[in-house]
């Protein structure tokens, strides 16, 4: 009886963190919308990068697959948050292809294609391993490299200019672009502590539901929106005291 008993809090608990992960998730995907009205605004992508949404929508559409039933049982609410991230990237994508210049139209349609392609592949090689565990062990794994590839992208895409999209790659590399600049302007609060509970989030769902390819990550998660946090509340602390300096410094 006990046994039951302790299972019944853990699953309320699990569904609890998850439901939590899905809400603070919404944040983040809605997050680039700023971005977005500029670009119907001005009827231009300018100089944003279109790759940041072809990466997670890749990582979405992998993940969602991880969670869906015929891969991994009773973590529904991985599928639920993936499906909607999907859903809001390929609308990213959609604007973004129909407002950018022709070379940059081309190679978005084909990035696109490229990751539907992939994740045939893999919906394809998944359901021809009938071993379950197996199966479970490889989306897992490819769920893991894609989110790791998805927080390294924006190495590939930054290029020295704070002209790239500042809302979407916030929660990869927001503390770089606070250290570099010394100033909090780039990393608003709310977003970073969004980024940070949906990681928790999602990091005790996956510990209460005993499946590492969902703790580990969304740890590793958790800990980055930990210095996220700490550097905001240094920064700012630093640009409150630079603020008080006097305005104008007598040179000898």
């Amino acid at each position: 009886m006990y046994s039951t008993g302790f299972s019944s809090v853990c699953s309320i608990c699990s569904d609890a963190a998850g439901v939590a992960g899905n809400i603070f998730a919404f944040a983040l995907f809605v997050s680039p919308m700023p971005t977005f009205r500029r670009i119907i605004r001005n009827k231009s992508t300018e100089q944003f990068s279109g790759l940041p949404y072809i990466y997670a929508l890749l990582n979405c559409l992998i993940c969602l697959w991880y969670g869906t039933p015929v891969v991994s049982p009773d973590i529904i609410l991985v599928f639920t948050v993936n499906s909607i991230g999907a859903v809001f990237q390929l609308i990213y994508i959609i604007i973004f292809t129909f407002y950018a210049s022709k070379e940059k139209k081309t190679k978005m349609i084909w990035l696109l294609l490229a990751v539907f392609g992939a994740f045939a592949v893999i919906i394809f090689v998944s359901l021809r391993l009938h071993d379950p565990r197996t199966r479970q062990m490889f989306v897992g794994f490819l769920s893991c490299a894609s989110l790791v590839s998805m927080f390294a992208s924006p190495l590939f895409i930054i290029v020295g200019s704070l002209k790239q999209d500042p809302r979407l790659i916030l929660y990869i590399l927001a503390w770089n672009l606070v250290i570099r600049t010394k100033s909090v302007e780039y990393m608003p609060f709310y977003l970073s502590l969004a980024t940070f509970v949906m990681s928790l989030s999602f990091f005790a769902y996956g510990l209460l539901k005993y499946d590492p390819f969902i703790s580990v990550p969304n740890g590793i998660g958790t800990i980055l929106g930990m210095v996220q946090l700490a550097l905001y509340t240094y920064y700012s602390n630093l640009s409150r005291g630079s603020s008080e300096d006097p305005l104008l410094v007598s040179v000898a």
